[in-house]
């Protein structure tokens, strides 16, 4: 069986999940060609395991001082370009597409009728789950930016719906929780605001990663640029985690007992809706902008514990392969019988 896996490359997230699901299509032997979009080709970094992988331009959006600039990115459009690249792809050489919120790869697949799953955050909105901030035109693009056959949608609980765990990496051996750590993932924010934000705890070492920062110490804060190999050691010594309100990295953090504090990236309703989900669950923390206040209280609350989530990767790679992709639902309940949440978390229902 030969494969085309459609990743939107627009946030670290989407890159993330395919990692681990790479790892588990490669274990069975399965020809997988990728094809990213919604980065330019230089901002891809540490994209050894896709091999030969391909890029193009396709959708994504562009933010200023921490909000969706919407004029910006209606301006980055290039609706030209996107039919080109849909129209020039030949996925007629595949028998599937997967597909992560790619628009290229999805639309390719069905002008060409081959099957196509999609397999990401953004299908749990499909859904009735938590929302906030969401429009007309978000629900939308949530049904149409990259549509599929079938959709799997991925969240933190299931709230009652066929939804799938988080597509996480296998947890890495256990490293020493540096109390006084904490790392800090605000792509979107300027880094003077950030800067601003963390001045007024020198008592705490924060580690904060950004693409528009040079690698430097300045005092109590230590800034580096994107490394994953970097930032996963950092993520596993830190107790805490300060980051805007992205799926994945949420995941990561909650997977390996780290507290969470998120700001969600404004004018954005997937973020919005992921800030309320973690709240109702009692899983996180959540201030609305870059306030200190927000930061002192979160600092000031009792360690996090780790929701258990099991490997999903292995056991979704075996439904697919059995081909029959009708109905998940039998995969993810088998899935989220073996999720432990911690003792605090509210769960819906209880």
């Amino acid at each position: 069986m030969r494969i085309l896996y459609g990743v939107q490359g627009t946030g670290n997230g989407h890159i993330t999940r395919a990692r681990v699901m790479a790892a588990a299509l490669r274990r069975r032997g399965l020809a997988v060609d990728f094809l990213f979009s919604g980065r330019r080709p230089e901002d891809y970094f540490d994209m050894a395991t896709f091999g030969d992988y391909q890029s193009r331009s396709g959708l994504t959006f562009v933010t200023r001082r921490g909000r969706v600039d919407t004029l910006a990115t209606l301006g980055r459009c290039r609706p030209r370009q996107l039919l080109k690249d849909i129209h020039a792809l030949p996925v007629r050489d595949y028998d599937l597409v997967l597909n992560d919120f790619e628009p290229v790869t999805a639309w390719a697949a069905r002008r060409a009728g081959v099957p196509c799953v999609g397999i990401s955050h953004q299908a749990a909105f499909l859904s009735d789950i938590p929302r906030q901030g969401e429009g007309w035109l978000n629900r939308r693009l949530i049904r149409h930016f990259a549509p599929a056959d079938g959709q799997l949608g991925l969240h933190w609980h299931h709230f009652g719906q066929p939804l799938l765990p988080p597509l996480i990496a296998p947890a890495p051996a256990v490293a020493a929780t540096v109390p006084d750590k904490v790392l800090v993932y605000l792509p979107f924010e300027a880094p003077g605001d950030i800067a601003a934000l963390l001045g007024g705890f020198p008592h705490v070492r924060f580690y904060c990663y950004h693409p528009g920062a040079a690698p430097r110490e300045q005092g109590h804060l230590h800034w580096r640029t994107p490394s994953r190999q970097g930032f996963l050691r950092d993520l596993a010594e830190s107790a805490g985690v300060i980051a805007n309100s992205g799926f994945e990295l949420s995941s990561e953090a909650l997977s390996l007992g780290k507290k969470l504090l998120v700001k969600p990236l404004g004018g954005q309703f997937e973020q919005l809706s992921n800030a309320l989900a973690l709240a109702r669950l009692n899983l996180g923390s959540v201030m609305a902008r870059l306030d200190s206040s927000a930061v002192a209280a979160w600092l000031a609350r009792p360690p996090a514990e780790p929701v258990h989530y099991p490997e999903v990767a292995e056991q979704l790679v075996d439904w697919l392969l059995a081909g029959d992709r009708r109905d998940p639902a039998s995969l993810c309940e088998g899935l989220w019988r073996q999720v432990r949440f911690p003792s605090y978390c509210t769960l819906p229902g209880n």
